[in-house]
């Protein structure tokens, strides 16, 4: 992987501040879809919650080093559109030139630490809607994660409808990731079966005030072509945490990029964290799988 210089960037927040700011302004867009109207984007926005694990190695994301090199190979490759991630992460990614020219979504509410007792109560301490317009990103991204016993939950979901009304009128797309979720001794799950996801989605579709820049961010689960049957919304797959043989997702991908809504994947951990080390294999099959070509 491409080196990093993690003591140039310490350097240059320090001293130079203002130029985050400047190359923001300076940066290269694009249209937010190619010609063929797909998205696979590399998601960058688990450590900001506190999720660091990856397979059996729970201090897997631990190095921001190490992390930005991964991410800096993925993004490089040609099949990929550009990155989801917290304002630390894409302003490093900026600072190195790695986001010239490529799709960039805020992650937006990253108060609901894994494993904390105020889980659950996700609220919006990251990118606010008009940093995601002032920085010229192209979207925001929500964890809406509804749990029916959790009083706190009615403050996430109107919380994002808020978002969802605030990137619309600055006709941003609003990335809506929902889960149903429950505690299991102590521990926040999200309930990953086709009826709780597609319950999930019809609640997801009906927040704000219009639908019109809103996408959805759902898992692969069983029965997806009566999940994704649920919605008209454009649809973007997420990979979660790798588990089981590589070959065995990718299958899953390759069957789910078939059905009308899915429009791409967004994937973090399952490309930036092979089993073999190899980032940039991983990343060109997924884009073979979403654009038909890694080139």
């Amino acid at each position: 992987m491409t080196g990093v210089d993690v003591a140039g960037l310490t350097e240059l927040r320090a001293t130079q501040p203002d130029s985050i700011g400047k190359a923001w302004a300076a940066r290269r867009r694009r249209d937010l879809l190619r010609s063929d109207g797909r998205l696979l984007l590399v998601a960058a926005d688990h450590p900001a919650r506190g999720a660091l694990g990856v397979r059996d190695d729970p201090r897997a994301m631990e190095s921001r080093h190490d992390l930005l090199e991964r991410l800096v190979e993925a993004v490089s490759r040609p099949g990929v559109d550009g990155v989801l991630g917290t304002p630390d992460v894409l302003d490093d990614l900026l600072l190195l030139g790695a986001l010239e020219g490529k799709v960039v979504v805020g992650s937006m509410n990253r108060g609901g630490l894994q494993g904390a007792s105020f889980e659950l109560d996700d609220r919006f301490t990251a990118y606010r809607a008009e940093d995601i317009a002032a920085c010229g990103l192209d979207g925001g991204k929500t964890l809406t994660r509804i749990c029916y016993d959790d009083p706190g939950t009615v403050a996430t979901l109107e919380a994002t409808a808020a978002a969802v009304n605030e990137l619309a009128a600055r006709g941003l797309m609003a990335m809506v990731e929902p889960f149903l979720s429950e505690r299991r001794e102590g521990r926040v799950v999200n309930l990953l079966d086709p009826d709780s996801t597609i319950r999930s989605i019809h609640i997801a579709a009906g927040l704000g005030g219009s639908s019109a820049r809103t996408w959805l961010k759902l898992p692969v689960v069983d029965e997806l072509e009566r999940v994704m049957a649920a919605t008209t919304l454009p649809t973007l797959l997420l990979g979660g945490d790798p588990k089981g043989d590589p070959d065995d997702t990718y299958a899953s991908w390759g069957a789910a990029l078939t059905l009308p809504p899915v429009r791409g994947l967004v994937v973090g951990r399952a490309l930036l964290y092979p089993p073999d080390g190899d980032v940039a294999a991983a990343v060109d099959i997924a884009g073979e799988l979403v654009h038909g070509t890694a080139s």
